[in-house]
């Protein structure tokens, strides 16, 4: 099966070892994906270099989001797995905007990867 990152054209933002993409299926207005360039599956696999690429990359996009979309805060998650949510074995990142008013009550944040654990 062919890898959807390993061949994306779309950039948005990059430099040496990560990308940035808008997310095909976005939670939210402006949710991006980090992408390490390399193809490995998860993110305790990649380098120091590439983490560090990485988060350099995230604080890039948050600033080009705060200046584009006006988010009023923001989630980051990594999904290391398929128990955990993981649906493309190439490393990523997902940056979501959040808006006020985006769900009712956001309290617990990326605890909602359990529902029942969100609110607490």
């Amino acid at each position: 099966m062919e890898c959807v990152f390993c061949n994306h054209s779309d950039l948005k933002l990059e430099n040496k070892l990560a990308f940035a993409i808008f997310d095909a299926n976005p939670v939210t207005n402006g949710h991006m994906l980090i992408v390490i360039k390399r193809h490995l599956p998860f993110f305790f696999n990649a380098s120091k270099e590439e983490k560090d690429a990485l988060f350099e990359l995230l604080d890039t996009c948050r600033m080009h989001l705060t200046q584009n979309y006006h988010p009023d805060g923001f989630n980051i998650g990594i999904n290391i797995g398929e128990s955990a949510g993981q649906t493309i074995m190439h490393m990523h990142i997902h940056l979501i905007p959040r808006y006020k008013g985006d769900i009712e009550n956001p309290r617990g944040g990326v605890r909602g990867v359990i529902p029942e654990k969100r609110i607490y």
